[in-house]
């Protein structure tokens, strides 16, 4: 079954850290672009960070300096490390296969929340 499955998400303190993880199957994982989106509550999707096939990286102003994407060609799996989180990273964060412009595949959706 062609699909993605993140984790790590939940409730952090302004100032933390969390890392979020997408488990990939079911197709040829290294071919792919991938990267994070977010939706924040009541809002839409916003394009967080991309990360080539060969391991090429962008971010989004909002979460450059802060967030750390990366990629394991031989586990199928994609990474975000999040740092200093702030209260406007709060939103159910999405791996998505694709670029900054397109996506065909996309996970469940795993929540951080950071509050005080």
């Amino acid at each position: 079954e062609v699909q993605l499955v993140e984790s790590g998400g939940g409730l952090v303190q302004p100032g933390g850290s969390l890392r979020l993880s997408c488990a990939a199957s079911g197709f040829t994982f290294s071919t792919y672009p991938l990267k994070w989106v977010r939706q924040a509550p009541g809002k839409g999707f916003e394009w967080v960070s991309s990360i080539s096939g060969v391991g090429f990286p962008s971010y989004s102003d909002a979460v450059k300096g802060r967030f750390t994407i990366s990629r394991d060609n031989a586990k199928n799996t994609l990474t975000l490390q999040m740092n200093s989180l702030k209260t406007e990273d709060t939103a159910v964060y999405y791996c998505a296969r694709g670029d900054r412009h397109w996506q065909d595949l996309r996970g469940q959706g795993t929540q951080v929340t950071v509050s005080s």
